[in-house]
């Protein structure tokens, strides 16, 4: 039985991706910073919920400790919480609003790693799968077809690109842990308002593929439902 932990899994893409790979046979840790709203999505989709906010070191370290004492090991890990920050004119931002978006966004997935990487080595294939955006690739945000190439939000964009890289450097330093990174897509979520044309189906296409995929797939690459994007 593969065990998945995913964070931020109590609503939009992270829920999505509990609900498709319980489906799929996995036993799935909901985490999420809410204990309400993480334990109802929790029971509504048969999975389990650990709270964890990868913002606190103690929680972290809480979650991590709450998953060893009660599965003993993971085989996947999703790090897919994050946040948009402010948007617009980069002259109105300030240094705590970046602090903001890379605390959750990068320094959160460090954070996870790091508590979540021996629970990963007690599995015979671990994977980790962290959900970044084509929004931090300097290809897609320059292309005048893709509309990320319209879009002014400079944390995010930012906190992605440096996802993306933390993504490529893990999977050099772990070789014994496939870690790759993934761009949902344009998805209607919270995080956008709900604009996006993609369902939350669609946008966790490449996120599943990730997390089942044959341990030969391999490690360090960048993708979305349709295959490799281009940096």
């Amino acid at each position: 039985m593969t065990i998945t932990f995913i964070t931020g899994a109590n609503k939009g893409l992270g829920r999505e991706t509990a609900r498709r790979l319980v489906g799929l046979g996995h036993t799935v840790l909901v985490g999420a910073r809410d204990p309400g709203l993480g334990a109802a999505a929790a029971e509504a989709l048969g999975a389990r919920f650990v709270r964890i906010d990868v913002t606190d070191d103690a929680s972290v370290a809480a979650a991590a400790a709450d998953v060893a004492a009660r599965e003993g090991r993971i085989d996947v890990l999703i790090n897919n919480a994050g946040i948009s920050g402010p948007h617009g004119d980069p002259a109105e931002l300030t240094g705590a609003d970046a602090l903001g978006v890379f605390d959750v966004n990068v320094f959160g997935v460090i954070r996870t790693t790091t508590a979540f990487l021996p629970l990963l080595r007690r599995s015979p294939d671990p994977v980790v799968v962290n959900v970044s955006s084509g929004m931090g690739s300097f290809a897609v945000t320059h292309d005048p077809a893709r509309v990320e190439s319209s879009v002014v939000s400079p944390l995010y964009t930012a906190s992605k690109s440096a996802l993306t890289m933390l993504t490529t450097q893990y999977a050099k330093a772990l070789k014994d842990i496939r870690v790759n990174a993934v761009d949902p897509g344009y998805t209607a979520t919270d995080l956008n308002g709900h604009s996006g044309p993609q369902t939350v189906t669609e946008g966790t296409d490449a996120i599943v593929r990730l997390a089942t995929e044959p341990s030969d797939a391999g490690t360090g690459r960048f993708v979305d439902r349709n295959g490799p994007v281009a940096w």
